[in-house]
């Protein structure tokens, strides 16, 4: 994949295809994020959700870099915790 590809793989993902497997992303990632809080006795915030779901895809992407659904999920997860921060 070309990095047109990748982000115009994300897009779909995260604009047409997300809302209908997941849900909202806001409603998603603050469930995630209240769970995350409980099982680590501190405050996560849905941001520090998208961020954290960045990383997990990178460590992915670090142990198997030609896997392209981990580079097109760094572009959607980003795209996402963008979004949300912008309207903190």
């Amino acid at each position: 994949m070309n990095r047109a590809d990748i982000l115009s793989t994300a897009a779909h993902a995260v604009t047409v295809d997300r809302d209908a497997t997941h849900g909202s992303v806001e409603d998603n990632f603050a469930s995630i994020a209240a769970i995350w809080s409980t099982r680590l006795g501190q405050t996560v915030t849905s941001t520090q959700v998208a961020i954290m779901l960045v990383d997990l895809k990178t460590v992915r992407a670090w142990g198997n870099p030609v896997h392209d659904d981990n580079w097109v999920d760094i572009a959607g997860y980003a795209a996402c915790g963008g979004e949300i921060a912008g309207r903190s």
